[in-house]
Order: C-alpha cells, then sequence, then structure tokens
C-alpha cells in the first residue's frame, strides 16, 4: 500500500485505520497511537496528530465528561515544512509506507475514481477548487497556483 492509497481510502470511507466520526479520542489513539498534541480550545478540543488532525465535541448522547469525533481532516501539506518521523503517525506509516510532502490531485482523482466513486467539483475561488466525493463527507481542497510552495499544489482533504 502507499499513502496516494492511504489518501484515497479517506476520501471515500472516511476514515483513518478505522477511526472516524463518532469515535471518542481513546478509539483515535487505538487506530492513529499514542503521539499526539491535545489542543484545547472553546470547549471543542482538537487532536493533532501532524498530518492528522481531529475535532471533538461533548458526545451527542450525553454522557458526562465523554467527547466523540465530530470532524476531522488530513493535513499532506504540513509535510512540506516537516518531514520528520512525528508528522506522520506511526501505524500509518507501518501501513503505507513513505509520505511525499506532495501529491498531484489528479493522481488522486484517479485513485478514488478506481475505488468506484467520482469527484465533482463543489465550489471554486481564485487560489483555490473545493471537491466533493460521492457517497463520502469528504471534500478535497486543491491549490489552484501551480508553484505555491515549490513544483506541484498540495492537497489538503477536509472530512467533515
Amino acid at each position: 500500500m502507499s499513502a496516494l492509497d492511504f489518501y484515497a481510502q479517506v476520501a471515500t470511507s472516511g476514515d483513518v485505520l478505522g477511526a472516524g466520526i463518532g469515535t471518542n479520542p481513546g478509539g483515535w489513539e487505538a487506530a492513529v497511537g499514542p503521539d499526539f498534541l491535545d489542543v484545547p480550545g472553546g470547549g471543542l478540543p482538537r487532536r493533532d496528530y501532524g498530518l492528522v488532525e481531529i475535532n471533538f465535541s461533548p458526545d451527542q448522547q450525553g454522557l458526562q465528561g465523554q467527547m466523540s469525533c465530530f470532524g476531522f481532516g488530513v493535513k499532506p501539506q504540513r509535510l512540506l515544512y516537516d518531514l520528520s518521523s512525528s508528522t506522520v503517525p506511526l501505524p500509518l506509516s507501518r501501513k503505507y509506507g513513505e509520505f511525499a510532502p506532495r501529491l498531484p490531485f489528479e493522481e488522486l482523482r484517479a485513485a478514488i475514481l478506481s475505488l468506484g466513486h467520482t469527484v465533482e467539483l463543489e465550489e471554486t475561488s481564485r487560489d483555490m477548487h473545493r471537491y466533493r466525493v460521492s457517497e463520502s463527507v469528504a471534500r478535497i481542497d486543491v491549490v489552484l497556483d501551480p508553484d505555491p510552495y515549490g513544483s506541484a499544489p498540495p492537497i489538503r482533504t477536509d472530512i467533515r
């Protein structure tokens, strides 16, 4: 498996190694590992794994003190600036191998199409396009500048 497989899997399934929307912090830790930074903020904590960032809110079932994921994002643009081993969680690098700092959008689109999904343009701006993956909650933000940081546009996949 490759990093491209990881990005396509997240975009089509809405999970990272089985953890996704509704998963509690312990479930995310079991899937992605113990190396993270918890970032408090306005009652809605965020867990930062480097490549993956998870947002939690109080559990909808009203259980006192319980939290669950209401959204997460995959942030490959972080690899442009930090290729240290802590940026890609160990369980991801073990399963998918090396993660490059760039991923051309057309490669990701082809991988998503090969999994039986479509990628539809949802909105545009002067410097970005946002795509929606069919039968998924995934949104893919693509930087349009052909050379915003170097030689190829990075992608950002936000799962909401």
